[in-house]
């Protein structure tokens, strides 16, 4: 489709306000750019009613960018033809002036034009004001909207039906006994168990004043665990002078049972976390961190049995507030001062280059020049291969990940198609304005490529592992996918729900060149970047990522890279 075409398709994301606002105020510019003779009565008033309905667009809650800009040229309208509502012009304007204000009025028509290339990414949508109601009241209004708009029911194959047959009961016994506990964690159960990472209460704060969190999981024992892939739970992290270390619990001990109970068994149930697990391979890793979580003070008793030692121990520790220290070092979390994007030569010949994230920091004002200036260096230095390393990114701008790509192939290639809701037409379209190609750059790099990916690369940064599979040069490596939570968040749905909560959640999908979702996990737990080599989860490699501190995921790459031709 044309460029004007896809200008013009994008009534379907204004309100009828914005609509309205947009036939009249061209109705006005071009009837002041078109000389007549006199003009009806009426149309001098067409600026006064565009204002009307600008007020009234505002008091129905449409502040976005594109609202605005809409806003702004009906003013300015208003301001220059209020006097003919009071004194119709009577004079016959020069030939001068005629020419000077048809200008004017063509120049008047850019500000509709941008407003309607960026009308979907800053399209209105509103706030749902639950907070008033009742707890099953405002959950069966928040259930009722997202089955209608949530971006990935389908794909989920969620039973909207089903989750209001159970969650109701729950909300009205909250409501009815006055439990604020119980309606907080049903809340996030529900929220939960759309098995989406862009789903989040937003104004949760989980480890400063959550007195449920705190009350469930504020104890800690000192240790982290993780399973492997023939069902042993091995400890992963070992805090130093604390009461598993005291006991003599060592880094690889494994766990056998847990209050009596097999440890995998445990290990499965395990259902706290900071944000939804969208993937079976994120689920898997954070289990393990908040199996060894317990309300403060309570005992546990742990049967084990640490690597040097084929003993069978017992012991019973007390969990203590740690401040969540164990949850803390298990969960890489970047901040301002971390370089988005660093390069180097490693010494075996590769080059290496690690993501953080793709977003341009105080430091480095742009990340696509510096993986550029990487390049020509790798190619001075003729370098075997290249590793980036996207592990642990947490999204970031998708056009940058777009224009990044953009150096490892050789002719254009569709990043992706991006869908929303429209309140037009009831169903989700593709905003035309938004498709994202990778367009070849230079220097191109034509080498192989390895891309370290883990269950907790996320939303943009899932993006190059997805938009480079399947090319003969790219190969993906990583224990698990990526976290499987592609979604788009431009103008997300945000619900405002009893006791302050303020529930957000993504509006938009990622679409491949069959317009099919990419990147989002579907109802089985299966999604995101899906790597080409997995990497065993077993007990040598554990050894030597968790004790012996080698970059397992980094040799394996190396050893991918090796191998390719």
């Amino acid at each position: 489709m044309s460029m004007a075409g896809n200008v013009f398709g994008s009534w379907m994301w204004l309100t009828v306000y914005e609509m309205g606002l947009i036939l009249l105020n061209l109705t006005v510019l071009v009837g002041l750019a078109v000389p007549v003779q006199k003009r009806y009565r009426w149309f001098d008033f067409l600026p006064s009613a565009g204002v009307a309905i600008a007020i009234a667009s505002m008091l129905n809650g449409d502040t976005t960018l594109l609202a605005w800009l809409i806003y702004a040229l009906t003013a300015i309208l208003f301001f220059c033809t209020v006097k003919n509502v009071f004194r119709p012009a009577r004079r016959i304007p020069t030939r001068k002036f005629k020419i000077a204000r048809a200008i004017l009025c063509a120049c008047g028509v850019i500000p509709l034009g941008i407003a309607l290339m960026v009308a979907g990414e800053t399209r209105y949508n509103p706030v749902s004001h639950f907070g008033d109601m009742g707890y099953a009241q405002a959950f069966v209004h928040l259930n009722a909207r997202l089955s209608e708009e949530y971006p990935f029911g389908d794909w989920k194959k969620v039973d909207w039906d089903r989750l209001k047959r159970k969650y109701e009961p729950i909300f009205e016994k909250a409501e009815q006994t006055k439990d604020k506990d119980l309606y907080y964690k049903t809340l996030r159960e529900y929220l939960f168990s759309l098995r989406d990472g862009h789903i989040k209460i937003a104004n949760e704060r989980l480890y400063d004043g959550n007195t449920v969190f705190k009350h469930e999981a504020g104890g800690g024992l000192g240790i982290s665990a993780i399973r492997l892939d023939d069902g042993k739970v091995l400890v992963d992290l070992v805090l130093k002078d604390s009461p598993a270390e005291r006991s003599g619990i060592k880094l690889g001990a494994e766990i056998v049972s847990w209050n009596g109970e097999p440890a995998k068994d445990v290990y499965a149930r395990a259902s706290w976390s900071e944000s939804p697990m969208a993937t079976d391979g994120d689920r898997l890793f954070n289990q393990g961190r908040f199996m060894a979580r317990a309300p403060i003070g309570q005992e546990v008793r742990i049967a084990y049995r640490n690597r040097d030692d084929h003993e069978l121990k017992n012991v019973a520790l007390k969990a203590y507030d740690d401040h969540y220290e164990t949850l803390k070092r298990t969960r890489a979390k970047w901040s301002e001062t971390d370089a988005p994007i660093e390069a180097s030569v490693l010494s075996n010949g590769y080059g290496y280059v690690k993501i953080r994230y793709f977003l341009p920091s105080k430091t480095i004002s742009n990340p696509e020049k510096v993986l550029k200036e990487a390049l020509n260096l790798f190619r001075d230095r003729q370098v075997k291969g290249i590793v980036i390393d996207v592990r642990d990114n947490p999204g970031g701008d998708d056009d940058l990940v777009a224009s990044m790509a953009g150096f490892f192939v050789d002719k254009k290639r569709l990043y992706e198609y991006v869908s929303y809701y429209s309140r037009i037409t009831r169903r989700f379209e593709i905003n035309a304005m938004e498709t994202r190609i990778i367009k070849p750059a230079e220097p191109r790099y034509t080498g192989n490529v390895a891309i370290l990916i883990n269950h907790r690369t996320g939303s943009s940064g899932e993006g190059l592992p997805i938009a480079l599979k399947g090319m003969p040069h790219v190969k993906i490596v990583g224990f698990t996918s990526t976290n499987g939570s592609f979604g788009v968040v431009t103008g997300p749905i945000r619900v405002e729900m009893p006791e302050g909560y303020l529930l957000q959640f993504p509006d938009g999908r990622s679409l491949n060149q069959d317009k099919v979702i990419q990147g989002d996990s579907d109802d089985t737990g299966q999604g995101g970047g899906i790597p080409d080599i997995r990497i065993p989860l077993n007990e040598q490699n554990f050894e030597e990522k968790y004790i012996q501190g080698q970059d397992v995921e980094l040799n394996y790459a190396i050893d991918a890279l090796a191998r390719m031709k």
